[in-house]
């Protein structure tokens, strides 16, 4: 029973092994990983220089929390689409079930690719992030113990909808127009605090998207924020996670019951 840990090397090793291929495989494609981070930069352009010549001061003034907004954004769909994306890869490449037979076991394998996910997530947008600090002249307050926890928990939420629709991409297959939605959602999840709702702060992202703007435009630390909003947004992060890889397990072993989840 204690050898298959030695034979593995642990999950430390794993993480790191799977990690260290998310990153060597997204390098190994050059243009296509230039291409991203250009478009990020190009959609952000878009709607400031838009912005600027339609509303003038006024767009101006809000302009830290379209940069903070953003920035968000982009850690939200890079972590939903990157997981949705790689369920459904390796469920058309016929990889999948492999996973069952790792020493490890299906969940922490799949949970290993979230966090390597989230790390390549968060190198590239904090690229974009200096871009458009560069662009807009804006001087916002990155204390990365702040800002690192805060945004790693809002976007924990949005990984939790990428399992469930990354089940559901194994399960039924094509649903890329539902998937497609979510990316849209994730906007207005995003400026719900801004409706002033207090129902809406138990909505995936929201609670982050308030407690980061509070972090990066008015520097806000931590361990300044109020316990209760602290507690809100480790809640919502786990639970929506949480509920997420269950609904995951759920659907791929219901496609293991009907054998497609090798099948595309």
């Amino acid at each position: 029973m204690s050898a298959a840990p030695s034979r593995t090397g642990g999950y430390y090793h794993l993480l790191k092994a799977v990690v260290y291929r998310d990153l060597l495989v997204w390098l190994r494609y050059p243009v296509n990983a230039a291409l991203g981070l250009i478009m990020g930069v190009f959609f952000f352009g878009v709607m400031f220089y838009g912005g600027t010549l339609v509303a003038g001061q006024a767009f101006s003034d809000s302009i830290e929390g379209l940069v903070v907004g953003y920035f968000l954004w982009t850690l939200a769909l890079g972590a939903y689409a990157g997981i949705t994306g790689e369920v459904r890869s390796e469920a058309s490449w016929g990889t999948l079930e492999r996973h069952y037979v790792t020493p490890f076991g299906f969940g922490p394998v799949v949970l290993a690719k979230a966090v390597a996910i989230v790390v390549r997530t968060f190198l590239t947008s904090a690229v974009v992030l200096a871009v458009m600090i560069a662009v807009t002249g804006t001087s916002l307050d990155v204390n990365v113990l702040t800002v690192l926890p805060v945004a790693t928990l809002a976007i924990a939420s949005a990984l939790g909808v990428g399992f469930a629709m990354g089940g559901l991409s194994v399960l039924y297959k094509r649903i890329d127009n539902v998937t497609n939605l979510f990316q849209f959602g994730f906007v207005g999840l995003i400026a719900a605090p801004a409706l002033d709702l207090g129902w809406a702060r138990v909505l995936p992202l929201a609670q982050g998207s308030a407690m980061l703007q509070r972090a990066m435009t008015d520097g806000v630390r931590l361990w300044e924020f109020e316990p209760a909003a602290l507690a809100l947004l480790v809640g919502t992060a786990v639970g929506y996670l949480a509920l997420g890889y269950v609904a995951f397990g759920l659907a791929t072993r219901r496609a293991r019951r009907l054998g497609v989840l090798g099948d595309y």
